[in-house]
């Protein structure tokens, strides 16, 4: 059995980020519930040097909509100016119709496609099957990941199955 690029990207993609809207949703029902600062949740970090939960969000979804390399297409760029739970979601949804429209016809043989990747003041060149196993999803994981763990460090009943979005 082969396995496609859509499969180990644009499919989990979508689900990490239905994942996080739900946690988002859930973080914003218990800010209200505990009358909270919803920017207690929405500024919080786990440490000093890392981004806060806003830029978290925002990263995750960076992440996720540049799979549009893969299908041979400049990613979309948002401006960062969300601001509120709600803003986060439109942003989540906004990624997800992106996604939505990355069909597995145009990823098909993206592995061995040569990929430039921006990587600060240099533009990388990898395949296909690089770019998404050393720097997509790694780098999808790691902000789902500190989102998760900050809400859940700041006092918010999550746990594996909200991650993983099984209900």
């Amino acid at each position: 059995m082969t396995i496609s690029i859509d499969q180990i990207s644009v499919a989990p993609f979508k689900a990490g980020l239905k994942s996080l809207d739900t946690m988002l949703d859930k973080a914003k029902t218990w800010a209200d519930t505990k009358k909270l600062d919803p920017n207690a949740l929405l500024l919080a970090r786990l440490a000093p040097d890392m981004f806060h939960l806003l830029r978290q969000v925002q990263a995750v979804t960076d992440q996720a909509r540049n799979v549009a390399r893969l299908a041979g297409l400049e990613p979309p760029k948002y401006d960062n100016t969300e601001t509120s739970f709600d803003e986060l979601k439109a942003r989540i949804a906004k990624s997800i119709a992106f996604l939505d429209t990355v069909t597995p016809q145009m990823t098909h043989g993206a592995e061995a496609k040569s990929i430039d990747v921006p990587f600060g003041p240099q533009t990388l060149q990898m395949p296909g099957i690089d770019y998404v196993q050393r720097l997509l999803i790694p780098n999808f994981y790691f902000h789902l990941t500190a989102a998760y763990m900050i809400l859940r460090h700041n006092g918010l009943e999550i746990g594996k199955r909200d991650f993983l979005g099984v209900r």
